[in-house]
């Protein structure tokens, strides 16, 4: 079965730089998007940045401080993360959409601290 596996975590502080990874362990055929979450303790998972239809959309919060990009070639994923702030921290999830099911990362901890 396909897995996406995450990395690029970690403690950074506020003002830093992170850049998140996701790779699919095979391929995946029709993909319709994919795309970045988060969630942090006591509130619900939100959608951060999506690439969908040759378009890159951005929740409002992180527009202008976080890219996404991707690799066809590969099924990878990333996404840049600039001038982060304390709000960033949550755990963040990776997901691919294809024509039959959706593919879940197991999430990777980005903690800002001062």
């Amino acid at each position: 079965q396909v897995q996406l596996v995450e990395s690029g975590g970690g403690l950074v502080q506020p003002g830093g730089s992170l850049r998140l990874s996701c790779a699919a362990s095979g391929s995946i055929f029709s993909i319709i998007s994919m795309g970045w979450y988060r969630q942090a303790p006591g509130k619900e998972r939100e959608l951060v940045a999506i690439i969908i239809s040759g378009r890159t959309v951005y929740v409002d919060s992180v527009k202008d401080r976080f890219t996404i990009s991707r690799d066809n070639v590969r099924d990878t994923v990333y996404l840049q993360m600039n001038s982060l702030k304390l709000e960033d921290t949550a755990v963040y999830y990776c997901k691919i959409r294809s024509n039959s099911q959706d593919y879940w990362g197991q999430g990777t901890q980005v903690t800002v601290s001062s």
